[in-house]
């Protein structure tokens, strides 16, 4: 009785009839084929848009309830996932336990593949129960195949322990669909090197992961119309931004914006606050306090008249 290979029907395994001469090709051509296989991408993306949304608004649900995103993932699929929790705080000014990560073979395994480890399904399980998820939490899930033992066991402690799931994937078919919360599953098809999720798997999986996360930060307020007004400053470069979007907003000079940057301990947010409502540090803070941390609603003014003046004058970008 032949043996059946259970990655054998997986859309991320099959063979791509377009590039069955890859190996014939020049540089040139190879090049035109991953471009032409790159635009099935976004489609595949777009078709999950409403999934997205949801997914989106579920983590900001929870990260305003005191939850935590955590991303969960093995190989390409968990770097993507590490790469997005250390994203956060440098863009948005998040705390580091608030967006974390788990990935199967642990650090070591951002920079050298660990053989095996995604096939573990039990570390899987020890892993996510090392951070102790609670029902405030929301557990993405990362696999590219939908069939990871590692992120399998570790969905399922996570599920025990009550989080909510959203599981994101290149298989549409997968069978965890009926035991997640959410699945998002760009369809992108067999990729140009059979098996080789790096490619079109890996580039739907970080579309979807950006639209999450930069959507949920956008809902809890840490956005002021477009621009980056919980950022960190802990660079030069930062510190420069800063000051340009406090000039930007109130309309003050550069050398005030530093100085009010320098009585507000250079948060930005409150030094806002400050300036648009007179208000002391210490007041200021407690009014963003009350205002969900949302500036908008802090200072009761909409930045966009602002914004589309100043590009109407022919502003410089930010950076």
């Amino acid at each position: 009785m032949p043996i059946r290979s259970k990655w054998q029907g997986l859309p991320t395994e099959a063979i791509n009839p377009a590039s069955l001469a890859l190996d014939k090709l020049g540089p040139g051509g190879i090049i035109d084929l991953m471009m032409a296989e790159d635009r099935k991408v976004l489609l595949a993306v777009q078709r999950e848009r409403d999934r997205i949304a949801v997914g989106a608004d579920m983590l900001a649900k929870a990260l305003r309830k005191g939850g935590r995103a955590i991303f969960v993932g093995a190989g390409t699929s968990g770097r993507l996932g590490v790469l997005e929790s250390a994203e956060m705080p440098p863009t948005f000014g998040t705390e580091a336990t608030l967006v974390q990560s788990v990935m199967a073979g642990g650090k070591g395994a951002l920079l050298r593949d660990k053989e095996g480890a995604e096939d573990n399904y039990e570390e899987g399980a020890r892993a996510i129960t090392r951070l102790t998820p609670t029902r405030k939490d929301v557990v993405i899930g990362v696999s590219a195949s939908g069939m990871t033992p590692f992120v399998r066991g570790a969905l399922t402690r996570a599920r025990q322990a009550g989080a909510r799931i959203i599981f994101v994937t290149c298989d549409p078919h997968t069978e965890l669909q009926a035991f997640v919360d959410l699945a998002i599953a760009p369809a992108v098809g067999p990729e140009i090197i059979a098996g080789s999720t790096r490619l079109k798997a890996g580039t739907a999986t970080k579309l979807v992961l950006n639209m999450l996360t930069t959507a949920a930060m956008v809902l809890i307020g840490k956005t002021y119309g477009n621009l980056m007004i919980d950022v960190r400053t802990g660079s030069e470069k930062l510190r420069d931004r800063a000051r340009r979007i406090v000039h930007i907003v109130s309309g003050i000079e550069i050398a005030e914006a530093d100085k009010l940057l320098r009585r507000a301990h250079w948060n930005l947010k409150v030094a806002l606050v400050m300036q648009k409502t007179g208000l002391s540090y210490v007041k200021a803070k407690t009014r963003l306090r009350q205002a969900n941390d949302t500036l908008r609603d802090a200072i009761g003014e909409d930045i966009e008249p602002r914004l589309r003046a100043l590009l109407d004058q022919h502003s410089g970008p930010l950076s």
